[in-house]
C-alpha cells in the first residue's frame, strides 16, 4: 500500500500553456502594468483565512490575496477556473513580475485533513522513500501511456526532505522531467503543520533556479506561523480529528486520494506558464479505488480535451 500511496504523486501530464494577456471586467486587455497594478499586493503582515495562519513578510516577498491569485493564475497563466479554487494566496517575489518570463511564485492552500502525528519522521529513510516513489512512477506511467498522456519521471530530490520537530515545519524539494522536455522541473514544498491540519505552500520552477528558490522559501519558514487556537500544540487528543497519514504520508502525498486536489493546478510548471492538467482525473476513479480498498463507488471522469 505504500508504493501505492507514493505513485500517487506522479499522476500528472504537463501540457504547453499559453500566458494569457491580463482583461479588464469588461473583456478588453490591459496593459502589464494595468493588470499588475490590480493585484492588489500586501507587504509587512498579513493574516490568512480569517485568523487561521499569519505570515510576516520579509522584504524579499509580497502577498496576493484569494482574487488576486484567482486572476493571476487564470486571466495571466492560463490555467483553468479550477486552479484557483481554495488558494487562500500567493506569494511573489519583489525583485521581479510574476508576468516575466522567468517569474514564479507559491501558492499557499490549507488542508484541513487533521493532526498528522509527526512520530515517523525520526526514522523515515528517505533514500528507501525515494526508491519506492520512483518505482511507482515507471508503473503508472505505463497507465498513462495507455491513456495518451506523456510520462513524469521523479529524477531524485533536488532538496532531501528535513524536519523541524520544534517548529513542527517540513521542507523538500523534488527533481521531475515531464515528458520529452529538456529542461527539468524543481518542485519545492514546504508544509506546515497545525492542529486541524496543514498549511501547503507549492513551489514550481526550473532546476535552474534552485539557489534561487531555496534561498527565498528559507527565508519564509521563520515567518509563517498557525494562530493561536490552530497551532500544533494546540490539538486536543481525541477531541480533534486526526489524520490518516504522517510525515511521509505528506511527502508522497496522501493527500492526493481527495477529489479536491485534482482540481488544483498549483503544481503548474510556473516558471514556463504550463498547466499540470486536469487531465489526470482520468485516473482518478481508479486511485479512489486503491485508497478505498478496492470500493468502485466513485464515477469515473474524462481527460481534458
Amino acid at each position: 500500500m505504500k508504493r501505492v500511496v507514493a505513485g500517487v504523486v506522479c499522476l500528472w501530464v504537463a501540457v504547453v500553456g499559453t500566458v494569457v494577456w491580463g482583461q479588464t471586467p469588461n473583456g478588453l486587455p490591459s496593459t502589464r502594468e494595468e493588470f499588475e497594478a490590480k493585484l492588489g499586493y500586501q507587504t509587512g503582515t498579513v493574516t490568512l483565512s480569517g485568523g487561521l495562519a499569519t505570515i510576516r513578510l520579509p522584504e524579499s516577498f509580497r502577498f496576493v490575496g484569494a482574487e488576486g491569485s484567482r486572476r493571476l493564475l487564470t486571466e495571466a497563466w492560463g490555467n483553468p477556473p479550477e486552479s484557483a479554487e481554495g488558494v487562500l494566496g500567493m506569494l511573489v517575489p519583489s525583485a521581479m513580475s510574476p508576468l516575466a518570463k522567468n517569474g514564479w511564485g507559491i501558492i499557499i492552500t490549507y488542508d484541513e485533513d487533521g493532526y498528522v502525528n509527526d512520530d515517523d519522521a525520526a526514522t523515515i529513510n528517505y533514500d528507501k522513500l525515494l526508491k519506492e516513489m520512483q518505482q511507482s512512477a515507471a508503473e503508472h506511467n505505463v497507465e498513462r501511456k495507455k491513456e495518451g498522456f506523456e510520462p513524469v519521471t521523479l529524477i531524485g530530490w533536488a532538496e532531501p526532505p528535513s524536519y523541524d520537530k520544534a517548529a513542527h515545519k517540513l521542507y523538500w524539494a523534488k527533481d521531475l522531467l515531464f515528458g520529452g522536455e529538456p529542461e527539468h522541473t524543481l518542485n519545492y514544498s514546504i508544509r506546515i503543520l497545525g492542529r486541524r491540519g496543514v498549511l501547503v505552500l507549492n513551489a514550481v520552477a526550473s532546476m535552474d533556479q534552485l539557489t534561487q528558490v531555496r534561498e527565498a522559501t528559507g527565508a519564509l519558514l521563520p515567518v509563517v506561523d498557525f494562530n493561536e487556537g490552530h497551532r500544533y500544540t494546540d490539538y486536543l487528543p481525541g477531541k480533534d480529528k486526526a489524520a490518516t497519514y504522517g510525515i511521509a504520508g505528506l511527502i508522497v502525498g496522501a493527500t492526493a486520494a481527495k477529489a479536491g486536489f485534482f482540481k488544483m493546478i498549483w503544481l503548474g510548471i510556473l516558471a514556463f506558464k504550463k498547466l499540470i492538467v486536469a487531465g489526470v482525473i482520468a485516473l482518478l476513479a481508479m486511485v479512489r479505488r486503491l485508497f478505498s480498498g478496492g470500493r468502485a463507488d466513485a464515477p469515473a471522469e474524462k481527460p481534458a480535451q
